[in-house]
């Protein structure tokens, strides 16, 4: 094997993995050992109408890509093909995906701005805080980068070429990272970056998006039940 399928390998194959275990046993050993760092460290106090826009705006925008993502690439292609042939999904993808991470990044970049021109908020910032956002506003850039990538490729082969390789991965197929020999480097860095951010997450302000997928166990909670301290006769 020659240093550029070892590298290849090495990167699509083995390092998802790695970041995985990391995202996993991060999280738990840090919900273990430092519970009460388990928080997004909001700075709402300060310049609160631009924290509220680029908020908004940024987790409208990234639940749809996250969601799409989760959707688009780990659906069992029974459950899309009987609707949709691999050209449609992707246009769908490559639409609904590019409005919704133009919102994102646009939400982005105005907490990245309140972030570092405040100088109280800049003061406060941890340097991962800092580092993080910025990963993830190179993230969505690089997403919005194969948008017109993929639109060279309306037949929808490169589009099944990602959704094979991202079902290897959660399916643990062997040589899965010879899916990607030869793409863009724009999926690979994609790729790479998204990993890498699951990688740091737990060491990051990132932790939170468990409590956030956590809160939907509220809905389904029982019934609290209550009982009065009073003496006497309940009317």
């Amino acid at each position: 094997m020659d240093v550029a399928a070892y590298l290849n390998e090495f990167l699509f194959g083995i390092y998802p993995y790695l970041a995985l275990a990391v995202l996993l046993l991060g999280c738990l050993v840090r919900f273990d050992r430092e519970p009460f760092t388990w928080k997004s460290d909001s700075s709402q106090l300060l310049r609160k109408r631009e924290l509220r826009v680029g908020s908004n705006l940024f987790h409208y925008g990234i639940l749809v890509v996250v969601g799409g993502h989760f959707v688009g690439f780990l659906a069992p292609g029974w459950a899309i093909r009987w609707a949709l042939d691999p050209a449609r999904h992707q246009l769908i993808a490559m639409v609904v995906g590019g409005i919704a991470g133009a919102i994102a990044i646009i939400g982005l970049s105005i907490l990245i701005h309140r972030r570092l021109s405040d100088a109280r908020i800049r003061h406060n910032s941890r340097k991962w805080d800092i580092a993080i956002v910025l990963m993830l506003w190179l993230q969505l850039a690089l997403g919005l980068m194969t948008v017109p990538l993929s639109a060279q490729h309306m037949d929808g082969a490169m589009f099944e070429v990602m959704t094979d390789y991202v079902k290897g991965i959660v399916t643990f197929r062997s040589g899965v990272a010879n899916l990607l020999v030869g793409t863009p480097i724009v999926y690979r860095l994609h790729i790479f970056l998204g990993f890498t951010i699951f990688l740091v997450s737990p060491f990051t302000r990132m932790i939170h998006i468990w409590s956030g997928i956590g809160a939907v166990a509220y809905v389904f909670r029982p019934y609290q039940i209550v009982r009065t301290r009073r003496s006497g006769p309940v009317a």
